[in-house]
């Protein structure tokens, strides 16, 4: 089995096991708690609450789900490449078809239980598809397609949509449910932030003696350069060398690993990078 096919069967097995987490999220908590979740989906939750509610008209999640991922759609094939793409279609009609298809389950009717707990499981679907090459659809699009533009995190930038949807679901069905709805996105968030690194940056600092080595590593794994710096030793006043690099914080730890087999003795400072300015690789999605 060559390399593509095994990583495409991943891929699809992933987008699987989200779709059916994502739907079923729905069905347990979103739906029990009268809760609106981020994006395209909060907005499709909102949409058919409100033809539900204020015309009696019940619509399948699939009608909204689908037509409004139209053109995230197509920002993603124009700009993120068709393969992660076409996954991220995949997901996206087999989530909307698994969550008419199965019924509701009630678990609980603590709201906040269902919040914080929601969103973790939301996160956690969202972050496992990321990091297998895809997304789930909606405003995940535009949200990956802002981080390559600016080779940073943006997720925090689609709150302003958020916003707006919690905002309406306040003024149509009352704000107590959209204010609950706040804690399930900030918890997916937070979720989604620590199990997605790709566009958060790590500085490392590593003061070695074998900076040839040290370098060559960092460009094998990382395909980030460094730049190196002569010093002294304080202690015992020997030549040491500072190698000083900027990588993905995905990749910061396999780094790290090969730098101690390059170079066991070799002392590393990592720091958790905040804003990058300048030339910075990201790996293009396929």
């Amino acid at each position: 089995m060559n390399r593509k096919l095994r990583k495409d069967i991943v891929t699809g097995a992933a987008v699987a096991v989200s779709a059916l987490l994502i739907a079923v999220n729905k069905k347990t908590f979103v739906d029990t708690g009268g809760l609106y979740p981020g994006g395209i989906a909060g907005l499709s939750v909102l949409l058919q609450r409100f033809f539900g509610n204020v015309f009696r008209i019940s619509l399948p999640f699939s009608l909204f789900n689908l037509l409004l991922n139209a053109v995230p759609v197509y920002i993603g094939f124009r700009f993120l490449g068709r393969r992660f793409t076409l996954f991220s279609c995949l997901l996206v009609v087999l989530n909307s078809v698994i969550t008419d298809l199965i019924p509701q389950r009630i678990v609980t009717q603590d709201i906040l239980l269902l919040s914080v707990f929601g969103g973790i499981v939301q996160g956690f679907a969202i972050a496992l598809c990321l990091n297998a090459g895809a997304t789930t659809g909606g405003t995940d699009f535009i949200t990956v397609f802002l981080s390559e533009k600016r080779g940073t995190d943006a997720f925090g930038l689609m709150l302003g949509f958020e916003v707006l949807v919690l905002l309406a679901a306040g003024l149509l069905f009352g704000w107590e449910k959209a204010l609950y709805s706040v804690i399930f996105q900030y918890a997916s968030t937070a979720v989604v932030r620590l199990m997605y690194r790709k566009y958060q940056q790590s500085t490392l600092l590593i003061v070695t003696t074998e900076p040839a080595a040290v370098c060559d590593v960092i460009n094998r794994i990382s395909c980030h350069s460094a730049t190196v710096f002569c010093g002294t030793g304080a202690f015992r006043h020997g030549e040491r060398n500072l190698v000083y690099s900027v990588v993905s914080a995905a990749e910061s730890g396999k780094v790290i690993r090969g730098i101690r087999l390059a170079d066991p003795s070799a002392f590393i400072n990592t720091v958790r990078t905040q804003r990058i300015s300048g030339q910075f690789y990201l790996p293009k999605e396929l």
